[in-house]
């Protein structure tokens, strides 16, 4: 049987070993309790903490991977424009799709239910979600939330 090298209190990376953990690799690894310095607790091989190939809790590669792509032009050429407006206004709220069937944005109609939904959503949060027998009610549900939100009347 080989010795384990206790790697209790050294760091590797971001990671800092705290102790030995309970469970062995399939390989037959040592494995070992990690704090990551943002914070995370992960358990990685002693193997893959001493070769450098574990160095993190997957922070590093988000931060990395997040630096890369704002600095590939390629990838900046092809991400689309921003989805809201100055006014934090999503471009859906303001913009009819092609596949919008009842005429007005923002209301649709549920045929399982047979009755139309006024829905508006506000920095990412629906302040409309209203059900109604009525067309025209929601019509108008929809109109109110908007000039409420939007600070804008029939505009478009």
């Amino acid at each position: 049987m080989t010795q384990c090298i206790d790697l209790s209190n050294q760091r590797f990376g971001r990671l800092v070993v705290i102790e030995r953990a309970s469970k062995i690799a399939k390989n037959g690894n040592v494995c070992w309790v990690c704090l990551c310095d943002c914070g995370n607790q992960v358990i990685a091989e002693g193997y893959s903490l001493r070769k450098g190939i574990t160095r993190s809790c997957g922070c590093l590669r988000r931060d990395i991977s997040r630096k890369n792509a704002l600095s590939n032009p390629r990838f900046l050429a092809a991400q689309a424009g921003p989805l809201v407006n100055e006014s934090g206004i999503g471009y859906s709220s303001l913009i009819m799709s092609k596949r919008n069937h009842s005429g007005v944005i923002g209301v649709s109609f549920d045929k399982k239910a047979q009755i139309y939904i006024a829905r508006l959503m506000y920095h990412g949060r629906y302040v409309l979600n209203h059900a109604t027998k009525s067309f025209t009610e929601a019509v108008e549900l929809r109109k109110e939330a908007e000039k409420k939100y939007f600070h804008r009347g029939d505009k478009r």
